[in-house]
This record gives structure tokens, C-alpha cells and sequence, in this order.
């Protein structure tokens, strides 16, 4: 897991310079066709993947993004109504039948059919209209890393190109640098505080929300540490009373519009008693965890998941787990 982590700004740099005209002749593609709707289908890390380009579309262009249940077509075997709309796929290994057989229903209903996919020659990727390979290499550890922050790339990089968004195509050139500078972060506050904590709250809002879904996730993985993600608006909504001194509470506050919100629900989680690690700009108090920023408040994200990847690797390792022999777990989950 430490390797891959490492690894993913060298990633991330091979699939934007080897993609780089596949994606503005998506970004034709896609504006030309001007779909009503987009859909996701994915599981797991791959999902917050489409969750991170659900708000990073709906921000930029205001197209519609839902996630659709692969149930919906392998198991219930229900017809979709999407002629004119978009399937957006995002897989590791492309193989999960679920994932496929929704798909294969989408296409026949009329979607273009769009595959984000590390293994380029799975059964994902045979069947779709596009694919858009990571270039990522092979990825052995259970936890996606690299994975993770090549799909979420691809899909800011399909995003600035049908939005001819030229500041965002600007921090997706310097991404690989940004990245390489958030792996090298001092994050080690953090560590001797979350070495006893039996619970926690991930806490995110807009883009950051699927980051924070996508490191309880990995809490959970790495250390079987019970961690639930939440938007920060959502929080105050009942959770809030779960709060008692010392709980603690791992908070994405990057610089965009939402910061001052968020930084408002977590000076409410502190008087409850919340001891709150918040990843945002330097100078934000005790507690606070630095943030390399990127240029653009989609981009920014994704140089804190990758400092987060970091601290959970060495806090797993510290609560006495191999966060590369997770329990129960294994690479590639099959689904029906």
C-alpha cells in the first residue's frame, strides 16, 4: 500500500500525458451530444469516484449526475429509459458481472456507454462505446490508492475538457507535482490521537464529501477502525448527538466555496466535545493538518486524499495492523 501511494503521482502523469488527446476529443464528444442526464455505476472506492465526478459536473456544466444500482438490471433485470443520456463506469479490474450487466442494459437503452477502467482488456471494457484506461499498473494491495486518485483524475480531466474549463486544465498539468508534494506532508499530529479512538466521523462537503466516504473506507479496510463519512451539513441532522468529549472527528475544510460552513459545523462538533482534525490551509489552529493546494477547487481533493492515504497506511501499522492483509478482504469483489 506505502509503494502504491507513492506511485500514484507518476500515474497520474503517464495517464494525462498518454490520454491527454483521448480526452479533449471526449470533451467534443460529450458537448456535441449535450446528454439530459448522466449515470454512474460503480462499487466501493470506484464509487466514490462517481461521486467526486457527480459534483464535479454538476458544479461545472449543471448536468444531472445519479448513481444507478446494478441490482437494478443483474438481479431485477428492469429496463432503463436512457436513450440520449450517458453510463458512466468506473472499475479497477472491470470483471464484476453487476457492474457489466448494468452496462449492457444501458447500452440497449439507448447510452452512450463510457468505461474508466485500470484493466483495458476486461470484459468492462470490451463492451463499452469509450474507454478511458488509468494507466495506473498493476495494483496488488487490497486498499485502492493509486487506482482511486488516477480514476478521479480521469474523470476532472473528462470534465475540464467538455467544459473548456482552461483553470482547471491548468491544475491538472501541475497535478502530478502537486501530488508528489502532498505525499511528503507532515501529518504526524494526527497520528498519536487516532491510535485509540475506537470511532470516528469523516466529515466533506461538495467535492470533498466523496473523499470522505473514500477515507472511512479506508479506515475501515486498513484497520477495521469504525468510521462514518458524512456531508458536513448532513452531520447536524442526528449524528451530531453522537458526539461526546474526546470523539473524534477527521474533516475535509479545503478553500472553496463551502469552507466557511464547514468550518462553522466544526466549531459546533467542538463545543459538543468533538477533538477535530481538520485538513485545510495553514495557520487554521490545533488540530489543523497542512493541504497542498492545487489551483482549482475540484483538484485540491485529491492532494488530500493522497495525504490521507499516507497517514492511514502508518496509523493502521501503529494500531498494530498490516494494512496490506486486511481481514476478510480481497482485490477483486465479484458481484451479482
Amino acid at each position: 500500500m506505502a509503494r502504491e501511494i507513492a506511485e500514484a503521482p507518476d500515474a497520474v502523469a503517464r495517464l494525462l500525458d498518454r490520454e491527454r488527446g483521448h480526452f479533449l476529443q471526449l470533451g467534443e464528444r460529450l458537448s456535441a451530444l449535450d446528454p439530459p442526464v448522466v449515470v454512474t455505476c460503480a462499487r466501493g472506492s470506484s464509487d466514490h469516484a462517481a461521486g467526486f465526478f457527480k459534483y464535479g459536473l454538476e458544479i461545472q456544466l449543471g448536468v444531472p449526475v445519479a448513481s444507478v444500482g446494478p441490482s437494478v438490471a443483474s438481479i431485477y433485470d428492469a429496463p432503463l429509459r436512457l436513450k440520449g443520456g450517458v453510463l458512466l463506469s468506473i472499475s479497477q479490474s472491470g470483471q464484476s458481472p453487476d457492474i457489466v450487466a448494468l452496462q449492457a442494459s444501458a447500452k440497449r437503452a439507448g447510452a452512450l456507454t463510457i468505461a474508466v477502467v485500470n484493466q483495458d482488456d476486461s470484459p468492462l471494457a470490451n463492451e463499452a462505446d469509450i474507454v478511458v484506461p488509468l494507466h495506473a499498473g498493476p495494483e496488488k494491495s487490497v486498499a485502492a490508492t493509486k487506482s482511486f486518485i488516477t480514476s478521479t483524475v480521469a474523470v476532472a480531466a473528462m470534465i475540464a475538457s467538455w467544459s473548456e474549463d482552461q483553470s482547471l486544465q491548468a491544475a491538472l498539468k501541475t497535478l502530478p507535482q502537486s501530488l508528489s508534494e502532498a505525499c511528503a506532508l507532515d501529518w504526524s499530529p494526527a497520528l498519536t490521537p487516532l491510535v485509540s479512538a475506537d470511532s470516528l466521523f469523516v466529515l466533506g462537503r461538495g467535492p470533498s464529501y466523496p473523499i470522505a466516504l473514500e477515507t472511512a473506507l479506508k479506515f475501515k479496510e486498513t484497520m477495521s477502525l469504525h468510521a462514518e463519512a458524512f456531508s458536513a451539513a448532513e452531520v447536524m441532522h442526528g449524528p451530531l448527538s453522537l458526539v461526546r468529549a474526546g470523539f473524534r472527528i477527521f474533516a475535509f475544510n479545503p478553500p472553496d466555496a463551502s469552507h466557511g460552513e464547514v468550518s462553522a459545523v466544526l466549531e459546533r462538533l467542538r463545543a459538543a466535545g468533538g477533538k477535530v482534525f481538520m485538513v485545510g490551509q495553514a495557520g487554521g489552529g490545533e488540530g489543523c493538518l497542512p493541504l497542498v493546494t492545487t489551483g482549482h477547487m475540484l483538484t485540491d481533493p485529491l492532494s488530500a486524499c493522497l495525504s490521507s492515504y499516507r497517514l492511514i497506511e502508518e496509523l493502521a501499522r501503529r494500531r498494530g495492523f498490516d494494512p496490506d492483509n486486511p481481514s476478510n478482504l480481497k482485490k477483486v469483489t465479484e458481484t451479482l
